[in-house]
């Protein structure tokens, strides 16, 4: 008898006690999650609903009677195949290429040394700090100067221009963190400064390229300011311009109007599900400070 009060005893001790710090962490976090999350149920609810049922039921009310018809009306009604070509092209091409920049940019401004070097890193870490919006008359006269209003080039060149600078300040950080004795000993054996860029330095950086990637895809497929200015021709007009006319004209039929968002704010929740691994990780391997 003494034994078996001896053993449960014993088993009591072991018994982990509960974090309740722990506990109330992700009691807090569900909650804020549930609060996110919210929005996007009722905004998919909605684009589901006629606008009887709309008005009739409550908010996140599940649709009894779901009118898938209200997505094909809205592209058709708002023109989204038009945009939403627009909206990949200039994504494609500018997501890419601005990385690409970035990354080559960092690696020289991390891992060579030239005159100047912190002066020039200085200049660039400057473009972060100017809010566009200050930049858009000046801009518009510029792209007009030029005569790139209406086009893709008149989109992608700003957007560029106002996206690497934050890109190489993340990659110029990570690089520095990286050993010098990896491209030192590439450097003996012959190999030159842009195959160690390829080689060592791109393998390694997949994480904060994939991070950066993200928020890139995200900015640009949402921007919304610099488009109104540039692109004044409808049928040059990018997902964002094309919902906000959408919305002018059709903001009383709910159901498709929402519609209309779920397909704009799509790609881009793809996108992150795709690469969402290497979200966390790679923004902490970005700060890194060498």
């Amino acid at each position: 008898m003494t034994m078996m009060s001896a053993s449960i005893h014993a088993n009591t001790l072991e018994k982990p006690q509960r974090d309740w710090v722990l506990v109330a962490l992700w009691a807090t976090l569900a909650l804020v999650a549930l609060i996110w999350v919210a929005p996007f149920v009722f905004i998919v609810f909605t684009s589901l609903k006629s606008n009887a049922a709309v008005m009739s039921s409550s908010a996140f009310a599940p649709p009894v009677d779901p009118k898938f018809a209200n997505y094909s009306g809205a592209w058709d009604r708002g023109r989204f195949n038009t945009t939403f070509f627009n909206s990949v092209i200039i994504t494609a091409i500018k997501v890419p290429l601005g990385l690409f920049i970035s990354a080559m940019a960092a690696y020289a401004l991390a891992k060579i040394e030239f005159a100047g070097r912190k002066m020039l890193l200085l200049a660039i870490l400057f473009g972060t700090m100017i809010p566009f919006q200050v930049m858009l008359a000046p801009l518009f006269t510029l792209v007009n100067g030029l005569h790139l209003i209406d086009t893709y080039p008149g989109v992608i060149l700003p957007y560029l221009a106002f996206g690497i600078p934050y890109q190489v300040f993340i990659l110029q950080s990570f690089f520095r963190g990286i050993p010098k004795e990896l491209s030192e000993a590439a450097r003996i054996d012959g190999a030159s400064h842009f195959v160690i860029f390829r080689r060592i330095f791109l393998p390694v950086s997949l994480p904060v390229l994939a991070a950066l990637l993200i928020l890139d895809f995200v900015s640009t497929w949402n921007e919304f300011a610099m488009a109104l200015v540039l692109l004044q021709d409808r049928d040059m007009w990018t997902l964002p311009l094309g919902l906000s006319a959408f919305q002018g004209q059709f903001s009383r039929d709910y159901g498709q109007l929402n519609a209309a968002i779920v397909m704009t704010v799509l790609p881009a929740a793809i996108v992150y599900l795709i690469f969402q691994r290497y979200f966390v990780s790679g923004l902490t391997s970005g700060a890194v400070k060498g």
